[in-house]
């Protein structure tokens, strides 16, 4: 069995939609007084509460304020149970030595969603034809839904997110199903080299490789998204005309992550109907978009090139792409391999010859050998030495013959 989640947009009437804003509210107001009863009783006692301490106050809560009676007191311990996880992540950073990060307050804008546990505890979600499903929330009623889950499966939980001034539902479900792959390409295997030059480089056994254009949204968007920047600044904040100014620039965003999302959604699901074995080595996000400012004693080199490089990595959203091919390609029963980068140093590996050396990558595109000559695209050999490794192959094994193909297409 293994859990999925799926979101639906659904669309509440008028009245609907204000009860829901006020559960959003009670909510937020529940997780800073929860926060701020955890901070008063370490400063007082240097003891902290835990998740049950507090849980327990809840009856005190919904006894004293009648508009916690509305709430389902489930929703209510999933709000005090995100609280907890949020110590809980806290403590562990710190015990790592990192950067801790303490638990803030939230306001209404950093605060979109509440969680609901326990599928049929005051909620319903039912799935009725393709693409129609319909949400039942106790006190609220039915809200329509829109949406589609390719897997049938046993609803869990569920999130409420309030997001551009839209609703939306994310449903967790548990399944042991499987989606069918075409058996003629069942056996097929691959490695992916993920770039910004190239959104990725998709290399096969036998050496036919093909590339998938970066769209590069961020830069179509960029004069469009700098004049609603311009227009933003020059209203007077919390006006009707700052409020709509607001709007304009979270609709662009919202564009441009859908436009993301769906281009992710359809490389990934064609990558997993095409491949049994997928391979792509492992990516420290964290770290190849870290700010190169330096500090007071010792100034960054080239701060503001590897600012646009920081953009642009984070454009294309390389953990999310990684994130959907992994769980699609183990969906249909196939492997997803992570390779070592630090272990294989597959742009400076010869596939040919596994000469190591960082002077084998010329430049960022060609990579020559020092000791056999072997010349290829490099990202061409990273996805090559990536999918050797999975497949446990040894030097020497590499095609005669590269072919590239066309684009790969998502249409």
């Amino acid at each position: 069995m293994q859990n999925r989640k799926y979101t639906f947009k659904i669309y509440p009437n008028k009245t609907q939609e204000a009860h829901l804003l006020e559960h959003l509210y009670l909510h937020q107001q529940l997780y800073n007084a929860a926060l701020q009863e955890r901070i008063d009783c370490y400063q007082k006692t240097g003891l902290g509460l835990s998740y049950n301490d507090q849980q327990k106050s809840l009856t005190q809560i919904r006894a004293d304020d009648a508009a916690y009676k509305k709430i389902p007191v489930y929703f209510t311990r999933m709000t005090l149970r995100r609280l907890d996880k949020a110590f809980r992540s806290f403590f562990a950073r710190f015990k790592k030595g990192q950067t801790a990060g303490f638990p803030r307050y939230k306001s209404l804008n950093r605060f979109s969603s509440f969680e609901m546990c326990s599928h049929g505890d005051g909620w319903n979600f039912n799935i009725q034809k393709k693409g129609h499903a319909k949400l039942h929330i106790r006190g609220i009623g039915y809200i329509k839904a829109r949406g589609q889950a390719r897997i049938e499966g046993k609803v869990k939980t569920s999130q409420v997110i309030h997001r551009y001034g839209q609703w939306f539902l994310s449903v967790t479900l548990e399944t042991d199903e499987l989606i069918l792959r075409d058996k003629s390409t069942a056996k097929k295997a691959c490695a992916i080299d993920w770039g910004v030059a190239h959104l990725m480089t998709l290399t096969e056994d036998n050496g036919d490789h093909q590339y998938v254009e970066n769209p590069r949204l961020y830069q179509s968007g960029k004069q469009r998204r700098t004049q609603l920047q311009q227009r933003l600044s020059s209203k007077k904040r919390g006006s009707n005309n700052w409020k709509k100014a607001c709007k304009k620039l979270s609709t662009l965003s919202r564009k441009q992550a859908n436009q993301r999302k769906d281009l992710h959604h359809k490389l990934s699901t064609q990558i997993a109907k095409e491949y049994h074995l997928v391979a792509m080595e492992k990516l420290q996000i964290k770290n190849m978009s870290k700010s190169a400012k330096g500090n007071a004693e010792q100034h960054g080199k080239n701060v503001k090139q590897k600012s646009g490089l920081n953009r642009e990595i984070l454009d294309t959203a390389p953990a999310m792409l990684m994130s959907m091919i992994r769980y699609k390609v183990e969906e249909t029963g196939g492997e997803f391999v992570e390779t070592p980068t630090k272990k294989l140093k597959p742009s400076q590996r010869c596939p040919k010859c596994h000469h190591v050396h960082k002077d084998n990558r010329k430049t960022q595109a060609s990579f020559v050998c020092g000791s056999c000559g072997f010349a290829q695209n490099a990202d061409v050999v990273s996805g090559l030495n990536s999918l050797m490794y999975a497949l446990g192959l040894e030097a020497g094994t590499v095609p005669e013959v590269f072919t590239s193909k066309p684009l790969l297409s998502v249409a």
